[in-house]
Order: structure tokens, then sequence, then C-alpha cells
């Protein structure tokens, strides 16, 4: 990317950063030359799409048109936390096609660094948004994950709102490891359903890796949606605006299941917020 094209972007890029020119190192060829055409800021590290909401949307409806195997993985604190700490998930996002702001503190990350007009780009809003634009193109989605229970409250929820939306199939995976065969199987079910478009819902880390794993096997774009297949069923309340626009949805999740978050979120928030001064403050430093 040149000089010029950053500028354009309003990306602050610092040659001087060490932890940038790592990042850049560790990249592969291939996802370096994506970066030219999508740029990338990174965050502890690890690479989160410099594109607003729209762009990123319209880019996954224009690969899912040409049945290309892409990964798409949505972010979160959690998300960046696991990748800081564990080299092999961090080499699983560098190699993502498109990695998303899904959270606030992303967002927020991201204008500090230099990206001022970045918006989120959340999980709950990319399902919708392609919900509402697939039938435009003749875009068929695989639900792929979650429970049975709730992929049929998702059925019903969505062909009363998207009754024009073509629902390849659905189907629920079992917590444990499929077998080479369970696995195949499942590979030719969503390729010979000719789905454009897998949404998968296994929990982070556990979907990332999935769609690492098969890219180039599943001939669609693979989209990790977490705890959206749930808050869609209507088994969660997904919070108000005006909580998501504070940057508080964890809290609201919180609530809702303390039992299973409490201890994900006192262990991920602290270091990322602390992580994120460091390298905010090394940024300024290295650029002076």
């Amino acid at each position: 990317m040149t000089k010029i094209e950053k500028e354009k972007l309003n990306i602050q890029i610092n040659p001087n950063n060490r932890s940038q020119i790592q990042f850049l190192e560790e990249t592969s060829p291939e996802k370096k030359a994506l970066a030219t055409s999508h740029p990338t800021i990174n965050i502890l590290g690890n690479p989160v799409t410099a594109l607003s909401f729209e762009a990123q949307i319209k880019k996954i409806l224009e690969w899912a048109s040409s049945y290309q195997s892409k990964v798409v993985c949505v972010a979160n604190v959690h998300m960046l936390m696991e990748a800081h700490w564990n080299a092999e998930f961090s080499s699983v996002l560098k190699n993502a096609d498109i990695v998303t702001p899904d959270g606030m503190p992303l967002v927020w990350m991201m204008k500090l660094m230099g990206v001022r007009e970045q918006n989120r780009v959340a999980g709950m809003d990319i399902l919708l948004a392609l919900c509402k634009s697939a039938p435009e193109q003749n875009i068929s989605i695989f639900f792929l994950g979650s429970e049975t229970t709730i992929l049929q409250k998702m059925r019903s929820k969505l062909e009363r709102e998207f009754p024009r939306l073509e629902i390849a199939d659905m189907v629920s995976l079992p917590f444990r490891t499929l077998t080479a065969a369970e696995d195949e199987a499942i590979v030719k079910r969503i390729n010979q359903s000719q789905a454009n478009l897998v949404l998968v819902s296994l929990g982070c880390p556990k979907q990332e890796y999935w769609m690492h794993n098969h890219q180039n096997k599943v001939q669609a774009v693979m989209i990790g949606l977490g705890g959206v297949f749930p808050v869609l069923a209507g088994v969660h309340k997904r919070a108000p605006s005006w909580i998501q626009n504070l940057g508080l949805e964890w809290l609201y999740r919180l609530v809702q299941e303390p039992r299973r978050l409490w201890k994900r979120y006192t262990r991920t928030i602290p270091p990322f917020i602390w992580l994120c001064i460091k390298q905010l403050l090394s940024s300024k430093y290295n650029s002076v």
C-alpha cells in the first residue's frame, strides 16, 4: 500500500513500531497481498479489518456470489486476548480474510490508532444484513452449530422476518470432536447444498479453528458468529442500542449469563485495557 493510499484511509502506520513490523512478518504473503485492498489495523499483534460495516458486507456478498472459500472472524476483546495468549490461534486470525471489529473497545482502539470513521461490525448486525441482502443476489445460507432447539426457533423467526431468504440447511454439531468420517460428511452436505454462506456458531475459539481448517474444503464464505444464534432465537436478549454504544454490552450479557461469563470477563477485560494502553503509548513514543 502506498503512502498516499494509507493517508486516504486515515490509517497511521508507524514503520518504527516493532509490533507492527512483527505482525507483517508473521502474516502469510497471500494475506499481505489481501491487506493491500483490505487495510487492517494491528491491535495487540492481531489484524482487525479497517473498513466500514457497509464495505465489509459488500465484500462478503461479492465472495459469496462466486462461491469463494473465505474465512470471516468476528472479533471482540475475548477473541483478541485468546490470540494474544495463543500463537496458534493468532495465526488463525492473521490468515483470515476479514476480521471484523465486533466489540466497541476494538472500534475505540482503531479510532485512537487513526481510523477515525471506523464503525462497529457486529455479529448480529452482520447476520441481519446478510439475511436482508441475500435474496436479492440469489445467495443461500447454511447455519451450522448451536443446538437443534435453537436452530428450530431461528428458522421460524427467519421465515417470518425474511420470507424470501433461502435457507440451504441447518445442522447442529455435537460438543465432542467429530470423527474424520463425520467431518467429511458435514463438508459434503454443505457443498451439496450449494450454500453461498456458512454461518458457524461453535463458540470462540472452536469456530475459528473450524473455519480455518475447512478453508478450500467448504466452497462458501464462512463466518463465525458465536453467541448470535441464541439471541436471534430469542433465548437471550440483545442489549439496547444505548448500552451497545457505551461499550457495555458485555455487562448486559453478564447479567444474563453470570456463571458462564464472569470468569471470561475478569480474565480478559483488565489485561486487554492494560495492553492497549501500552500499545498506544509505545506507538506514540516511537513516533516522536
